[in-house]
């Protein structure tokens, strides 16, 4: 196959996933211009919105890669099965590995903004909020991983080329409905002060 053919095959694979996750951006960017009230009440939240989303990006983009790399090595088999102790075992990594990413970049920011005499919301409110929408971001984040990548290589797609799209497109969708969320959450329990 020439050159050209294999740059055709590649970008046709890869055009729906990459439509998508433009639609994706624009509708997390509307959700996160419509929580003016909810970043005023949580000042230091905006400062936080780009390293959580980041976080969910590369934590579960290394989530997809390691089941694609699985399924081409044979070591995983192309059906989802909740038992495979390789499966469970990888969507427990990524979920504490975004945990631990999502409580880290809490307290940097409130640490760096503290430090630089910025006004910041208490620390257990950062905590609590970034946490609460690393959680329920990070199940669903890895539902959609899990049901991509093994959906797109029974049906012969390389799901090395599904993962960064759909993870980036499903990481900003859920990662800001969740925290505007996790937002009125952690305020309405008393959160905010």
């Amino acid at each position: 196959m020439s050159v050209i053919g294999v740059a055709r095959e590649a970008y046709e694979a890869a055009l729906p996933a990459l439509s998508a996750s433009l639609v994706g951006g624009l509708i997390a960017g509307v959700v996160l211009g419509g929580m003016e009230a909810e970043l005023r009440a949580v000042p230091g939240l905006l400062v936080a919105v780009p390293a959580l989303l980041a976080t969910r990006g590369n934590v579960y983009g290394s989530l997809g890669a390691r089941l694609s790399t699985g399924l081409h090595q044979g070591l995983i088999e192309p059906y989802v099965d909740a038992g495979d102790p390789r499966l469970r075992g990888a969507a427990a990594a990524a979920l504490v590995n975004g945990l631990l990413a999502c409580a880290v970049a809490a307290v940097a920011v409130f640490l760096i903004l503290t430090a630089l005499g910025d006004t910041v919301a208490p620390l257990s409110t950062l905590v609590a909020i970034s946490l609460l929408s690393g959680l329920l971001s990070g199940i669903a984040l890895t539902a959609v991983v899990v049901v991509v990548v093994f959906t797109g290589y029974r049906r012969g797609h390389d799901p090395d080329s599904l993962v960064g799209p759909v993870v980036t497109t499903t990481g900003d969708v859920f990662g800001v409905a969740f925290l505007l969320l996790s937002v009125r959450l952690v305020l309405a329990a008393g959160g905010g002060g």
